[in-house]
């Protein structure tokens, strides 16, 4: 069974922004799986080097697009993808220290960070970007 699944009231009426998400949640989904089957912590490290690095990726495309269509509340948005990048590279930095392991307490966290964030910040762009005739 997975940790998250995706539902259309997470929709941000953005296509491509969307799909992102759906594969946040999938890659979420594979670590909470690992941890769960007690998976090498090597494996473990794998996803979640992955995880973050398609968050900036997604990150990224979100933030072109605002810069592009002027989207007014850019800054405090990328503040939020700023802390999130850094809450998660220190993470990984303690785990490769053998500082803190692998735990649903992590799981929690991620889940209600892209949950909250999806449905906080990402909605509010909704609007302006089908304004701008984006889909």
């Amino acid at each position: 069974m997975d940790y998250m699944t995706w539902t259309t009231d997470l929709s941000v009426g953005v296509t491509q922004f969307d799909d992102e998400h759906k594969e946040l949640i999938n890659i979420i989904n594979m670590l909470n799986t690992a941890i769960i089957s007690d998976d090498p912590k090597s494996h473990l490290e794998k996803i979640l080097s992955n995880l973050a690095k398609y968050t900036r990726i997604h990150f990224s495309h979100e933030e072109e697009l605002m810069e592009k269509h002027g989207y007014p509340d850019y800054q405090a948005h990328r503040h939020e993808h700023d802390a999130l990048t850094s809450q998660v590279t220190d993470y990984i930095t303690r785990l490769t220290e053998g500082k803190t392991s692998f735990s649903l307490d992590l799981m929690s966290f991620l889940r209600d960070w892209l949950v909250n964030h999806i449905n906080g910040s990402d909605k509010k762009y909704s609007a302006f970007f089908q304004e701008k005739g984006v889909a």
